[in-house]
């Protein structure tokens, strides 16, 4: 699945008390980790050794996480979301429930945000060099665009419950912006089932939270400066919140990008134009409580631009942080829902 959005929130090792803490000395943080999706996962549950032992629950996680990319990652050909995009039928087909809830929940944002967010917009993605086909970084000709244009359309995709079907046989669909934060969205789920209220999940940088550190403390989380580094080594911290019981996405374009004829091209593309977004917002970061809204709406809003992405996030009542790049460094802004979480 491997999303082109890299840990651009980074867990800090910081907390502040909370009102009223709880240490329970036989309760630490238990750390899990592990590879996913084209990236890694980093989960601290606070509970017993023994707990964890018994419940297996490094194992559970790890299956839940195999099951998302099963569904939905396109770099497996042969999980769901391939045998899809490989078909040319356009008869309506039954897929499983949780690629549904991601394609429902998609559609929504896409159609909410007048289509700033297009999980069709995958062959502009892959004709720019960004996709799994790892096409060559050139910048496509005139005709290569109208081409891959042609088969993008929020329009062409039809979702009856979980009945999926598509108007053109080359439609070509791309989770990377929401799947990513349903698999944290199941994981933390899966946590709760098993009776452990006090956690956070992380997957390449999306994250969910909820209740407090072995400590009793709250878990804060540092966002990311975006610094413009392709490795990234280069790592400074730009704000602290304290998220509560919620789930923190930011979106960036300053890891993923490629350079020619001395301009920088990134990988967010921009479906109303075809081409990679060209405007100062260089990171997003929306808090909700499901790590799949806000994971597509910090993409949704990096399309749109500080100006209009600022008007839709108060127009929606969304906790969103915007930090732009400017000749003499950053400047951000926030909406009035996002003020209560800074640290």
């Amino acid at each position: 699945m491997n999303k082109l959005k890299l840990m651009l929130v980074v867990l800090l090792t910081i907390s502040i008390t909370a009102c009223f803490p709880s240490n329970d000395s036989a309760k630490k943080e238990i750390l899990l980790q592990g590879r996913t999706m084209g990236t890694t996962y980093n989960i601290k549950v606070v509970a017993t050794i023994e707990q964890v032992e018994t419940l297996k629950l490094h194992e559970k996680i790890e299956a839940v996480l195999q099951q998302v990319n099963q569904q939905m990652s396109t770099y497996m050909p042969d999980s769901e979301i391939s045998a899809f995009n490989k078909s040319h039928s356009t008869e309506p087909v039954e897929i499983s429930v949780g690629f549904a809830r991601v394609l429902a929940e998609s559609i929504r944002l896409g159609e909410l945000s007048g289509g700033k967010l297009d999980i069709t917009v995958g062959p502009l993605v892959n004709l720019w060099g960004f996709g799994p086909k790892h096409r060559p970084e050139t910048v496509p000709s005139d005709e290569a665009l109208v081409s891959a244009r042609a088969r993008v359309g929020l329009h062409n995709l039809h979702l009856d419950g979980r009945q999926l079907s598509k108007s053109i046989p080359n439609l070509y669909i791309d989770l990377s912006t929401t799947a990513k934060g349903y698999g944290v969205d199941m994981v933390a789920e899966l946590i709760e089932v098993n009776g452990i209220g006090n956690y956070i999940v992380e997957i390449g940088g999306e994250m969910r939270l909820k209740g407090f550190k072995d400590t009793g403390e709250l878990w804060a989380i540092a966002i990311e400066k975006p610094i413009l580094d392709p490795s990234g080594v280069q790592r400074a911290i730009h704000e602290v919140v304290i998220p509560k019981d919620n789930a923190v996405a930011t979106s960036g374009d300053y890891r993923i990008y490629f350079e020619a004829d001395g301009q920088r091209f990134s990988h967010i593309i921009d479906p109303a134009t075809g081409k990679p977004i060209n405007h100062h917002l260089v990171s997003v970061t929306v808090i909700t409580p499901s790590s799949m809204t806000a994971d597509g709406l910090s993409t949704t809003l990096m399309v749109m631009g500080a100006e209009q992405g600022m008007e839709f996030a108060q127009q929606h009542g969304l906790a969103a942080l915007f930090i732009s790049k400017t000749e003499h460094g950053f400047t951000e802004q926030f909406t009035v829902k996002f003020k209560q979480y800074l640290k």
